[in-house]
């Protein structure tokens, strides 16, 4: 019986999802709330909640992920660039330079017009 605690949380894990959907089984209300309620501060909704969205907000998701990991990078090496030297510094220059191609590129494909 090596694995029997290990069977035993298992067990114990199974039961508490199985007891948690029956929670939510028996007391979710069986409507369409999308449809007959309205949501975005109370206007009524001119199409449905799980419509597609528009190409053009990738774009802007990926504009704004390529900024953010310019964060994410730049943040731990304002902490070691003093310890590392000058080869940091160009580093993060060529990173910066890298990631302003990429916003050229992006304003020249015209993906800051909002038309």
């Amino acid at each position: 019986m090596e694995f029997g605690l290990a069977l035993m949380a298992l067990a114990i894990a199974v039961a508490v999802i199985l007891a948690a959907c029956a929670i939510s089984a028996s007391v979710r209300v069986v409507s369409k709330p999308l449809v007959r309620e309205p949501f975005l501060s109370g206007m009524t909704p001119s199409e449905h909640a799980v419509s597609r969205y528009h190409v053009r907000w990738y774009t802007v998701a990926v504009l704004f992920l390529a900024f953010d990991m310019e964060m994410v990078f730049m943040y731990p090496w304002v902490l070691v660039v003093g310890r590392m030297g000058a080869g940091a510094v160009v580093e993060m220059f060529t990173f910066l330079a890298v990631l302003f191609a990429a916003v050229v590129y992006a304003w020249r494909e015209g993906a800051f017009r909002w038309s």
